[in-house]
C-alpha cells in the first residue's frame, strides 16, 4: 500500500494514476474524501498535513511507502508529520526542488522556497526511513497561470519574457516517483529532473499558440505589476519576490537541462509541446 499526499494536485494525481496502472494499491490523503477528484481505483482517507494526529486513519492497516509533498509556505509542523509517517512506512519519497542548497548539519535553512525544501529534506533524511529526494526543475503546469489570458484571446502578460527554463512535464516527475516508491533504484538519492529543452517564456507562449492554432501576443509587465498579480494569487511576499528574482536571473543565466534524464526515466523526457497538447482544453 502506497500513501500519496497531494493526490489531487499537479504531480500527485499522476503518481496515484501511475501506481494504479502498475497494479499497486494506492491510498490518498485528502481533506474531504467526499469531494476529492481522484484517479479510479484510489482509496481516499481523510487527513491533513497541518494536523499530524489526523494521519492515523490514513496509515492504519499497513502502509509501505509514502509520496510526500509539503503544501505549506514554511516547515512548521513538518517534524511531527515526517516522524509519524516514518513510524509507519519504511520508505518516504519527498517532492523537493532543483537548486536546494546543500547545508551543513547545524546550519539554519534560509526562509524562502528552497530553504523550506532544505528543511524538509533534512527531516526526511534523518527520519530513519529509506528516502529519495526528487528535485525537479520548474513545473510545466505552472504555466496554467496564463490560461485565463489565453482563453480570452491574449495578450499573455509576463514580466520576464526572455526568462529561459527547462520545464518538466509532471507525468515525468511521477514516473520517477513511482520508480522510487516501488524499487530500491533511487534509495538515498536526490535526482534532478528537467524537461529536454530550454524555452523562454515568450517561446512557451508562442508554442501554446501553435498547439491551439492561433497566434498569441506577449505583453511585458512591470515588476511591480507582476508582483501584485502573484500576491493576488495568494503567494506570500517573500515567495513572490523570490520567483521574480529567479525569473529575472533566467533572462541572462538560463537554466540547464539536467544530466542523465533519459537514463532515469528509461525513455526520453516529455517535451513542453506534449504538455501543452495534454492540457489544450485548459487553454481553450
Amino acid at each position: 500500500m502506497i500513501l500519496v499526499t497531494g493526490a489531487t494536485g499537479k504531480v500527485g494525481r499522476h503518481v496515484a494514476a501511475q501506481l494504479v496502472a502498475a497494479g499497486t494499491p494506492v491510498r490518498a490523503l485528502v481533506r474531504d474524501p467526499g469531494t476529492a477528484v481522484l484517479p479510479e481505483g484510489v482509496e481516499a482517507r481523510r487527513g491533513d498535513l497541518t494536523d499530524p494526529a489526523s494521519l492515523a486513519a490514513a496509515l492504519e492497516g499497513g502502509v509501505d511507502a509514502v509520496f510526500l509533498m509539503w503544501p505549506l509556505s514554511g516547515p512548521g509542523g513538518a517534524a511531527e508529520v515526517v516522524a509519524t509517517l516514518a513510524a509507519h512506512a519504511r520508505r518516504i519519497v519527498y517532492l523537493s526542488a532543483r537548486g536546494v542548497p546543500e547545508l551543513p548539519d547545524d546550519a539554519e535553512p534560509p526562509q524562502d522556497i528552497l530553504g523550506n525544501h532544505a528543511a524538509l529534506e533534512r527531516l526526511v533524511r534523518r527520519s530513519g526511513a529509506t528516502w529519495t529526494l526528487l528535485r525537479p526543475g520548474g513545473f510545466a503546469g505552472n504555466t496554467l497561470e496564463w490560461a485565463p489570458q489565453v482563453r480570452a484571446g491574449g495578450p499573455v502578460r509576463t514580466a520576464y519574457p526572455q526568462a529561459a527554463r527547462t520545464l518538466v512535464h509532471e507525468a515525468d516527475i511521477a514516473t520517477l516517483a513511482v520508480r522510487a516508491l516501488l524499487t530500491d533504484d533511487l534509495a538515498s538519492a536526490a535526482p534532478e529532473l528537467t524537461g529536454p529543452e530550454l524555452l523562454t517564456q515568450a517561446e512557451q507562449i508562442a508554442l501554446i499558440g501553435e498547439v491551439l492554432d492561433r497566434p498569441l501576443d506577449v505583453e511585458k509587465l512591470s515588476r511591480p505589476q507582476a508582483r501584485e498579480d502573484l500576491l493576488a494569487a495568494g503567494l506570500p511576499p517573500a515567495y513572490a519576490d523570490a520567483i521574480l528574482d529567479a525569473h529575472a536571473a533566467m533572462e541572462t543565466d538560463p537554466e540547464t537541462v539536467a544530466d542523465g534524464i533519459e537514463a532515469l526515466l528509461g525513455r526520453p523526457p516529455l517535451t513542453y509541446r506534449q504538455w501543452v497538447a495534454d492540457h489544450a482544453d485548459d487553454f481553450r
